[in-house]
């Protein structure tokens, strides 16, 4: 069986869609990944982009919410950003916390959509790393207190 990873964000417009896509592309014989917003933002077109020029296709992604998913049990939730994070409902199981900078947030004072990328690549390279790891990585990490 694989391991069912949700991967939580505040709008689940960008870095969730990114580890989703990672989660797929990289690990698919691994791990059952899905991803989810506290709200719904719409998918990001930048993220999009940046996740194409590594050879993932996010372009089929819809964001969605927690009420949205097919399941609500998880072998693991990872938080991936501290909104998320201090206000994740409770789940079942392990709430993990590996948060990434926020590109849109990183990108508002570029110049133009080129410099905006570069924030997008860095963030979507980090995350990539991270998947990497998984889901060994999890199995040892220190679940975050219910709330």
């Amino acid at each position: 069986m694989k391991t069912t990873i949700l991967f939580l964000c505040t709008g689940n417009s960008c870095r969730s869609q990114m580890a989703e896509g990672w989660a797929y592309h990289l690990k698919g014989d691994l791990i059952e990944p899905y991803s989810a917003g506290i709200t719904s933002h719409g998918l990001n077109p930048l993220a999009v982009k940046v996740m194409a020029e590594a050879g993932v296709d996010i372009s089929g992604h819809r964001s969605k919410t927690i009420a949205d998913l097919p399941r609500q049990e998880f072998d693991y939730v990872v938080t991936l950003c501290g909104h998320a994070h201090e206000t994740c409902p409770y789940f079942p199981g392990p709430v993990i916390h590996r948060g990434f900078a926020d590109p849109p947030r990183l990108a508002a004072g570029a110049k133009n959509e080129e410099e905006a990328l570069i924030h997008y690549r860095r963030v979507r390279d980090e995350i990539r790393d991270f998947i990497i790891t998984l889901p060994e990585a999890l199995a040892g990490a220190v679940p975050s207190p219910p709330r």
